[in-house]
């Protein structure tokens, strides 16, 4: 048997080609396309290759097939597999007799035809492969598109970039490839507002008096807060309630939370030392909540700090809370200052106030996540008692996401 490979432009003319030098008995053993290689592909189109074959007991139009092909040498003893068709007679067989050659030729056009289905099935899968490759490679690259658009968002609305990249690294691997736009802003949105966590506020009960410490810097609305929370609690609540007023460095200080005791009718008294704060936990002892004003301290002041210390110690911890109130315009490095000053001396929880004053919240989450310290409440204009609220953590992470 000969074998002999054609190319053509197209399959007809390789055929045809075959078939001229061959003659009309040539079988065709495989069929495929070969794409140029290299610069050449963009210039080339690609060329038609098949793999013709005839026995040699046949008469061939072209005297040169014949010639090409050697006569063979005296066969010696092979391994056969059974899956390669060979050329020559196995051992101990003669040559093939011309009424037995029509029945060979339609069993190698089985095997190849059986060859062919093959190929092309894996030719399928592969294509089918790549494709999904492709589609998800697709898909992770808008899922980063529009992570990486959320992030801009954050950071744009003064989130630490810190924190930022905690958040999109956590919700990263819980992510499905094929993840829509909407399904990725739910989970960081659903993530902020773990992060922000339950709002701690104050609430009566417990039979003792519970003592309510504002500390903090000087101007960012203390006195203003007590008075908002100390309302709702006399009017809403018709809760015990009394003052208790620690700045006497402020000027008219005392003056501001009289007006507002008197307005509530609530008494007021002015603490100068831990000794008076021990001396007032015994007389409102029967109260259900005493709020405490301090004055405005400077972070800076290890021994204003001390003091301050000092008045908080004097309420037994389990009847008193501390509150820091914060301003939402500060500068968040001065806030990371402050907050990380008060940390060294006691626990507390957050409040924020002037909201209605920054266009960005930023610095509410970053305080959150840098001191893990409960936020409570916060306040959004001088109206009292109407100009606060409980930290709303959904409104704070829309706001967090939104655009300006």
């Amino acid at each position: 048997m000969i074998i002999k490979k054609f190319q053509a432009n197209t399959e007809t003319e390789a055929i045809l080609s075959a078939r001229e030098e061959l003659g009309k008995d040539a079988i065709v053993m495989n069929i495929k396309t070969i794409s140029p290689k290299g610069i050449y592909k963009l210039f080339r189109k690609p060329l038609v290759e098949i793999t013709a074959a005839i026995d040699e007991n046949i008469t061939y139009k072209n005297d040169k097939v014949r010639n090409a092909a050697p006569a063979p040498m005296a066969p010696q003893r092979k391994i056969r597999r059974p899956d390669i068709i060979y050329d020559e007679p196995q051992e101990g067989a003669g040559r093939q007799p011309e009424a037995d050659i029509p029945a060979a030729s339609s069993a190698i056009e089985l095997k190849l035809n059986n060859l062919q289905s093959l190929l092309e099935k894996q030719m399928v899968e592969k294509e089918r492969e790549l494709k999904e490759k492709q589609e998800s490679k697709t898909e992770v690259n808008k899922n980063l598109a529009c992570i990486q658009l959320i992030y801009n968002q954050l950071v744009a609305n003064e989130v630490d970039e810190k924190y930022a990249n905690q958040i999109i690294t956590e919700i990263e691997g819980t992510l499905k490839k094929d993840a829509s736009m909407d399904n990725i802003l739910a989970s960081i949105y659903q993530k902020i507002i773990l992060k922000l966590g339950q709002p701690k506020t104050i609430s009566t009960g417990g039979g003792t008096a519970k003592f309510i410490f504002f500390i903090g810097p000087t101007g960012v609305g203390k006195t203003t807060t007590i008075a908002k929370i100390a309302s709702r609690f006399k009017v809403a609540e018709k809760a015990k309630v009394a003052f208790l007023t620690a700045d006497t460095y402020r000027v008219a200080a005392v003056e501001q939370l009289r007006t507002y005791a008197n307005i509530l009718g609530i008494p007021l008294k002015v603490i100068y030392s831990e000794d008076e704060m021990k001396l007032a936990r015994e007389e409102f002892s029967d109260y259900d909540l005493v709020f405490v004003d301090t004055a405005g301290r400077s972070h800076r002041s290890k021994e204003q700090r001390d003091d301050m210390e000092l008045l908080v110690n004097a309420i037994p911890e389990e009847e008193r809370e501390v509150y820091l109130v914060l301003s939402a315009t500060t500068k968040y490095r001065d806030l990371v200052k402050i907050t990380e000053a008060y940390s060294e001396i006691m626990n507390y929880n957050l409040i924020f106030t002037k909201l209605d004053e920054t266009g960005t919240i930023g610095n509410l989450f970053n305080i959150r996540m840098l001191t893990e310290a409960p936020l409570s409440y916060a306040t959004f204009g001088q109206n009292v008692p109407d100009d606060i609220s409980r930290v709303d953590t959904q409104n704070i992470a829309k706001q967090l996401l939104k655009g300006q």
